[in-house]
């Protein structure tokens, strides 16, 4: 099994400090992520933080933060962005 790590500078009880959500885990990025508006544009994840239901994602190409919806198939459908996992994790 792969080990999972929070992103550099950060730690999990840090994540979930700023998140106010001690549920929060690092999920394997191997999942299909869309964005809401563009259900045909698969993402590929570098990194993937979960909250319950919710998510926070890394895409590879893009310097950006993406919150979105954990389906119970694994897969995520993301809906907003944010320019840090900073605002991102206050977003939740």
């Amino acid at each position: 099994m792969e080990n999972l790590q929070p992103p550099d500078g950060w730690t999990l009880q840090r994540i979930r400090e700023v998140s106010g959500d001690s549920r929060a885990e690092v999920l394997s990025p191997e999942r299909t992520v869309v964005y809401y508006d563009a259900a045909d544009e698969v993402l590929r994840p570098s990194l993937v933080l979960g909250f319950g239901a919710l998510c926070i994602v890394k895409v590879s190409d893009h310097d950006a933060w993406h919150m979105g919806s954990l389906n119970d198939d694994g897969s995520v459908i993301c809906w907003s962005t944010y320019a840090s996992l900073y605002e991102a994790l206050r977003g939740l």
